[in-house]
């Protein structure tokens, strides 16, 4: 968000448009008080906001509006020739769009097009444009439709900057950087590595933007049988670190990077900052390693993948990964460096810890010092401390799962579980 105050937060990135109607029905009115009478409903809004004009009295009575339906009109009115305190960045999900908000009036200011073409601003009819999509394409096909998913604003000092904005393409793993200087899409890469992607954070000075996976698929999107044994083998997630260099606003991906995961079905991301710095956390909600089979009378994906009472919270060392990338011990895949689920484990650079159910969500405090996790079928959020994870990595002696990645104890990590009810 941008406010008048310098040093604040300029911007903030929130996700679909389920964000911007939970901020605009936060004063939504009690059943009892709709019911009011008008004349009471006159004298008490007049009682709340001060005194209103004959014509202001008469539009209460005439809508039966209750005091805090005249206040929540109040908050959200911003008139002619004033600016909003706020703006919003709100995927548009399978529009494969960006819309800009006001807030607090909660009006589309701008629809900024990115992986689908827009026959209002002619994006996806230009020569310019045209080639911005076709750099998305998935081999040889050109991609005409998306999913997008959440929005990142770049960063300085782990602090928004207003300078960029990333955008994710959940059905296709593209990712996407607009210039808010000019608050048009610049660049569109597909990844090579995977076919869908959710988890989308950018690190504390925009050095990198994290994209994961979200359903496990063999590296590069070659295909494979999908049986439990193949499963558990051939498919994989992955952790993408893009290399972005600012003064050129566009994602490097000769300097970018890739981990390898297994497939546990990767979600939200999020990265360290300050003590946490060169870390990232990300969620996962498949530690059953299964998939749906009620194709043939088994279970759906939502059942098998729900079995456990946890899953994983990945914790990744980036910066102990960026050193190994630049060592030159690492091999590339479709022309991305990835680093193999056994080096990320014996280099210090992968760990995991137990999470609530089916999470959905990983954030960091702003002091870096603790990690916060929501679990979707699990309701409670757990608070992690990096401290703890820290002093447990140094103590050593863990046990590892079956691929081979050190696990850090629920007790090791944890520091506090709050009941919040499911969702």
């Amino acid at each position: 968000m941008a406010d008048s105050h310098p040093g604040r937060k300029s911007f903030i990135a929130t996700v679909g448009i389920g964000a911007s109607a939970l901020l605009a029905g936060c004063n939504t009115p009690k059943a009892e008080q709709v019911g009011s009478s008008a004349a009471q409903a006159v004298a008490d809004a007049t009682a709340s906001v001060g005194s209103l004009s004959g014509d202001a009295q008469a539009i209460v009575a005439s809508r039966k509006m209750s005091p805090a339906d005249v206040t929540a009109a109040l908050k959200t009115f911003v008139p002619l020739g004033k600016h909003d305190e706020y703006l919003m960045f709100a995927s548009g999900g399978g529009s494969g769009q960006v819309l800009v908000l006001g807030v607090p009036s909660m009006r589309i200011l701008k629809v900024i097009p990115v992986f689908t073409a827009d026959s209002y601003t002619g994006w996806g009819f230009s020569d310019g444009s045209k080639s911005c999509l076709n750099d998305g394409c998935v081999g040889e096909k050109v991609i005409t439709h998306g999913d997008t998913h959440h929005p990142a604003l770049s960063e300085t000092d782990g602090d928004y900057d207003g300078q960029f904005l990333f955008i994710n393409d959940k059905v296709n793993a593209r990712v996407a950087v607009i210039d808010l200087a000019r608050f048009e899409t610049t660049q569109i890469v597909k990844n090579p590595l995977m076919i869908s992607d959710h988890g989308h954070a950018v690190t504390p000075n925009t050095e990198y933007l994290l994209e994961t996976t979200q359903y496990a698929a063999p590296l590069g999107w070659g295909y494979v049988p999908l049986t439990p044994e193949d499963y558990k083998k051939h498919y994989r997630g992955v952790a993408t670190y893009w290399k972005f260099s600012r003064s050129k606003g566009r994602i490097d991906q000769e300097r970018s990077f890739a981990i390898e995961l297994p497939p546990y079905c990767q979600d939200l991301a999020d990265n360290g900052k300050l003590v946490s710095d060169g870390w990232s956390f990300v969620n996962s909600f498949n530690s059953e390693l299964a998939f749906g089979t009620n194709y043939k009378g088994g279970l759906p994906a939502e059942a098998a993948l729900s079995q456990n009472a946890a899953d994983w919270l990945h914790i990744i060392n980036w910066k102990a990964a960026e050193k190994l990338v630049a060592s030159g011990a690492v091999q590339k895949k479709n022309g991305l460096s990835l680093i193999t689920i056994a080096q990320a484990a014996q280099n210090g650079i992968l760990f995991l810890t137990p999470e609530p159910k089916s999470p959905h969500g990983v954030d960091i405090t702003p002091d870096g010092k603790y990690i916060a996790v929501g679990g979707k079928l699990d309701p409670h959020v757990q608070i992690f401390s990096f401290e703890r994870i820290q002093a447990a990595i140094k103590r050593g002696g863990l046990k590892h799962d079956s691929y081979g990645i050190p696990v850090i104890p629920l007790d090791s990590s944890r520091i506090a579980q709050i009941p919040i009810g499911l969702g």
